[in-house]
């Protein structure tokens, strides 16, 4: 039997926001908190190009045709680890299809960092507006500054089994395994390197932030959350602004 969120109604909350800015910390403890399921698009994105990683090089599985152009999954791993956003008509098609089956299954969704620009939000907010209803959707900007930003994606570690981020404090800084799965820790390579860092704000700067105004314009309710404070703090913030 499905087992489906406290609200016992339609709910989407979407958290979006600059590197860093604790979009996947939150997301968990909302997920956790409120029974929504945990939409990560970044995961997504791993689990495809792992995908495309084990197919034979002459695989068509490889390619996408999406509206007459076709995409080649390991060509956007590669776009990817420099930091540059995915190409977005390849990114739309997966995240639709992954919103129409968790909503055929009766779960109520919290979304981390998708849309991720405009060209996605024109195309991914009617379908969820369409499903959810627009009314329900709830949307949280998490802001921090370009300096804590390349802090925290310098210092940040995830770990290798369920990809859980752990934060930077003094009494994580020597930990080797995830207290959460018991898994190694790691850094990402390449995605939090100093360099990649820079351009992954150019990215957001210029593709991702333009979507407040998207949001506005079109009539969503976005609530700005100062993300610089505590990660309790910033949980309570979200909490106020999405209920």
């Amino acid at each position: 039997m499905k087992i489906y969120s406290i609200f016992m109604s339609k709910q989407v909350i979407i958290l979006f926001g600059p590197p860093g800015a604790g979009k996947g910390t939150q997301s968990e403890l909302l997920s956790e908190k409120l029974g929504l399921y945990l939409f990560e698009t970044s995961k997504i994105l791993e689990r495809e190009f792992k995908r495309a990683e084990n197919m034979p090089k002459d695989s068509s599985e490889r390619f996408v045709e999406i509206e007459g152009e076709k995409f080649d999954v390991l060509n956007e791993k590669e776009i990817w680890k420099k930091g540059e956003l995915c190409s977005p008509p390849w990114v739309t098609y997966l995240c639709i299809k992954e919103f129409k089956r968790l909503h055929e299954e009766g779960d109520n969704i919290i979304i981390a960092g998708s849309p991720r620009t405009v060209y996605e939000a024109e195309r991914e907010m009617p379908v969820l507006a369409e499903l959810y209803g627009k009314e329900n959707i709830k949307i949280g900007l998490i802001e921090i500054s370009a300096e804590v930003t390349v802090f925290r994606n310098t210092h940040r570690k995830i770990c290798e089994l369920m990809r859980h981020s752990i934060l930077f404090n003094k009494e994580t800084e020597k930990l080797k395994l995830c207290p959460l799965d018991g898994s190694k820790l790691v850094k990402r390579k390449d995605l939090d390197d100093p360099e990649t860092i820079k351009t992954r704000l150019v990215q957001y700067k210029e593709r991702t932030l333009p979507l407040f105004e998207y949001f506005k314009k079109e009539g969503f309710t976005v609530e700005k959350i100062d993300g610089e404070k505590s990660v309790a703090e910033v949980h309570e913030n979200i909490l106020k602004a999405i209920t």
